[in-house]
């Protein structure tokens, strides 16, 4: 039986005066991955903020594995199993990338450990002594998805990862996100990258203007095509 992990009900949210999302609705289910679609300044950013609560005012319904999250601070949020992986990386420059990786906080039991985290991205151990601002874009990116899965998150809320990446790196993320998947990870995937991010998810929302327009499961993407190339251009 699926288990309901994110449940959002007609949420809203602004920055300063600017209405950004106009009564977003979506659910996602423990193991799945759910990429959200749409042109930049549909709203997709802005919906990863106002589920970890990094936007101006919000109003409507953000439910959290049933715990309603929409007043919670983002670090209470975070304690909830989430972890945001947001699209500037926020790799600090001072610090080594292995210095980096122990810089959060443990949120919750079951977080990765520093072995399993090098096993899945031995990149970061061959440059674990490395200032964060020598690593390659890709490395820079693998280690800030490596940081979340040491402190124990479930739900990875995962902003334009492929986003400036050469192709074989966009390669080893979409490796990485099967293996995650395969751990039982719950992922919502915000990608301007149709390519990368088609084969990778169960299901799919497309936003437009602060709303979902479009919904639908991986087996009906073919017969969606001639929509999603209207609303997206791909």
């Amino acid at each position: 039986m699926t288990k309901e992990l994110l449940r959002i009900d007609d949420l809203h949210a602004w920055y300063g005066e600017s209405h950004i999302l106009h009564g977003v609705n979506l659910t996602v289910n423990e193991g799945e991955v759910v990429t959200l679609l749409g042109r930049n300044g549909a709203g997709r950013t802005t919906t990863l903020r106002a589920i970890v609560g990094m936007t101006g005012a919000r109003k409507g319904s953000i439910r959290i594995n049933g715990e309603e999250a929409l007043k919670l601070a983002p670090h209470k949020v975070a304690r909830l199993g989430v972890g945001y992986c947001p699209e500037e990386r926020g790799i600090f420059a001072s610090l080594s990338a292995e210095e980096n990786l122990m810089l959060p906080p443990t949120i919750a039991p079951g977080g990765m450990s520093i072995d399993e985290i090098y096993a899945m991205f031995p990149n970061l151990k061959e440059r674990a002594s490395s200032p964060g601002t020598r690593l390659s874009g890709g490395e820079q990116q693998m280690l800030a998805v490596a940081r979340i899965l040491r402190t124990g998150a479930r739900l990875l809320l995962l902003d334009e990862i492929s986003e400036g990446l050469a192709p074989v790196i966009v390669q080893k993320l979409a490796e990485m996100i099967l293996a995650l998947k395969a751990k039982g990870y719950t992922i919502v995937l915000v990608e301007q990258n149709f390519r990368f991010a088609a084969p990778l998810a169960d299901r799919f929302y497309v936003m437009e203007h602060g709303r979902i327009v479009e919904k639908f499961d991986a087996a009906q993407l073919d017969a969606k095509m001639p929509v999603l190339h209207e609303l997206l251009g791909v």
